[in-house]
């Protein structure tokens, strides 16, 4: 934060770094489960297989808006997940910088799980059958065997929700609102200052750093897909 202080305004230091907390966790808290999707999808057979594919592909298709105003229905403090968390365990999401995480890991979820399921797809089964003829249990063969083979793919799908985290705004600003130093994030500050006069330069800037850090992880994201491809490839 000190860092980012020493050449962007405060206002702008404290979008950009509360935008990275919450890309990064984002990211960390959903890849877990978007492993398990994904393998789910690519792997298994079972009732109801593409509702879940649908369920999960579905914050691509909808306005970010229409999402964000979903997790505002559920998570808030009267919504039925949001208020038991609220009085069981004392977390509020609503209208706070946590809630910006989950708006950011729903939208961003999509784009790592089908990454995630192409690197599985992409995987020879016999391999993961081998390995379960020798006597290994279905999770030491996933960590053994499949784990490995998928990691570019696992790096990709998470450098992708990294960036689309770093970038959402609809569902974000419904959810938390825009509140300057709590739950404003670069796109709800870049937003907020091409309302006022004068906001043009501090909104280029911010433009300028999102353009940034969504082309290196573009680039990182096909450099980490290339090397996945050689290497299930065998080159």
């Amino acid at each position: 934060m000190r860092l980012m202080a020493d050449w962007l305004p405060p206002e702008e230091a404290q979008a950009l770094a509360l935008s990275l907390r919450v890309s990064l966790w984002a990211t960390a808290l959903s890849l877990p489960f978007g492993i398990f999707v994904a393998h789910a999808l690519a792997r298994w057979r079972f009732p109801g297989r593409g509702l879940l594919n649908g369920l999960v592909h579905l914050p691509l298709i909808l306005p970010p808006v229409v999402t964000g105003y979903l997790l505002l229905l559920a998570f808030g403090r009267r919504g039925p997940v949001g208020a038991l968390l609220d009085q069981w365990f004392g977390i509020t999401l609503a209208f706070r910088w946590t809630g910006a995480v989950l708006a950011a890991a729903v939208m961003a979820f999509p784009l790592m799980v089908r990454a995630i399921r192409l690197a599985i797809e992409a995987v020879d089964p016999k391999l993961e059958q081998a390995a379960s003829t020798l006597g290994a249990p279905r999770g030491l063969v996933f960590l053994t065997v499949t784990l490995p083979l998928i990691l570019p793919g696992v790096i990709a799908g998470a450098i992708l929700a990294f960036a689309k985290a770093m970038g959402e705004f609809g569902a974000t600003i419904t959810f938390v609102s825009n509140i300057p130093g709590q739950t404003q994030t670069l796109p709800s500050a870049i937003y907020a200052f091409l309302q006022v006069p004068g906001g043009d330069a501090p909104a280029l800037r911010l433009v300028l750093i999102s353009v940034a850090v969504a082309m290196l992880a573009l680039l990182l994201s096909e450099w980490v897909g290339r090397a996945a491809a050689r290497r299930v490839a065998g080159k």
